[in-house]
């Protein structure tokens, strides 16, 4: 029997951007809009000028001439709505993609009708899916789904959706209940009193939106300090010091899916201090020089993020 709870509908999205950082714009995005039991009603794409650089365009293919004519997102945000109306936002690491969904609502003025989203990264871990990392394409692999074009907004909601079906229909079969999370419009995060118009920047605080919330443990033991030109392995230790260009939240959050431990302060039992400043004198930088706890920066752990080795057996 199908969960009376369950939501009527969802929509499963994906967006390219210019950069993860909380100045950067939307290139493309994509809606997959699926019934209460996940098959697909219809998609919808659009191209989306970011008025600015278009950032990686060796990941997302966009470059400044094809989305020259595209329309700005303000001329989309009403066929946007109309997908996302009264449905669950899905999307795959979907803190991400609502942060920034919300934020070019916040530069249009107009306020995303979505009230709820679901990760399928959490909810891969919800169902316990032997999963060798959170990558999309491991997940698709799961379930058979072939990607055609990855980094491609229309392709990754495709594979999204595809893949989302069948975990929803194994958590209504388990009864699982989904873990869904509020979406908060941007009007309830510390910006700038004025809604910034197209072109120009709002004022945020960091984090100062969020209620707090604990971390589950990490599954993985330690496995001692980071080794410079070696991998992360599962199990690390991370702490973080000091202003990041990417959400402090959203980093975080990529280091625990990648497996890592979110440390809150530095011991001797730190595997890795991340800071943009190594050379400020905060209580982390100093006790990572004591104990001599290796110290990267941001771009660098980043890249280390990509390819994280599995812990030991």
């Amino acid at each position: 029997m199908w969960p009376a709870a369950y939501p009527q509908g969802y929509a499963v999205v994906d967006v390219e951007t210019t950069g993860l950082a909380r100045d950067d714009r939307i290139v493309s995005a994509a809606v997959y809009r699926l019934d209460a039991q996940g098959n697909v009603e219809d998609h919808w794409y659009t191209l989306v000028n970011p008025e600015r650089d278009p950032g990686p365009v060796w990941i997302h293919g966009l470059t400044s001439d094809v989305l020259e004519g595209a329309p700005l997102f303000p001329e989309i945000a009403a066929e946007f709505s109309a997908r996302l109306d009264g449905r669950v936002l899905v999307a795959h690491n979907a803190m991400f993609d609502w942060s920034m969904i919300a934020r070019e609502y916040a530069r249009a003025e107009r306020t995303a009708p979505v009230r709820q989203r679901l990760c399928t990264i959490a909810l891969s871990k919800e169902l316990s899916l032997p999963l060798p990392n959170h990558k999309l394409e491991s997940l698709a692999a799961h379930y058979g789904v072939v990607q055609q074009r990855a980094h491609n907004a229309l392709d990754d909601a495709r594979v999204l959706a595809e893949a989302f079906r069948p975990s929803l229909h194994t958590a209504a079969e388990r009864g699982v209940r989904l873990p869904l999370l509020e979406c908060r419009p941007l009007t309830e995060w510390a910006a700038s009193p004025v809604a910034p118009r197209i072109g120009h920047q709002a004022s945020y605080h960091a984090n100062s939106w969020r209620p707090s919330r604990k971390r589950p443990a990490c599954p993985y033991p330690n496995p001692g300090r980071y080794e410079a030109d070696k991998p992360l392995k599962q199990g690390m230790r991370v702490a973080f010091s000091g202003d990041t260009s990417i959400d402090r939240e959203l980093l975080e959050d990529r280091a625990t899916d990648a497996g890592l431990h979110v440390a809150s302060s530095v011991s001797r039992l730190t595997s890795l201090l991340v800071t943009n400043d190594p050379d400020a004198a905060t209580s982390k930088t100093v006790k990572a020089k004591s104990f001599g706890t290796p110290i990267v920066d941001e771009a660098a752990f980043t890249q280390l993020l990509r390819d994280v080795d599995a812990a030991d057996g």
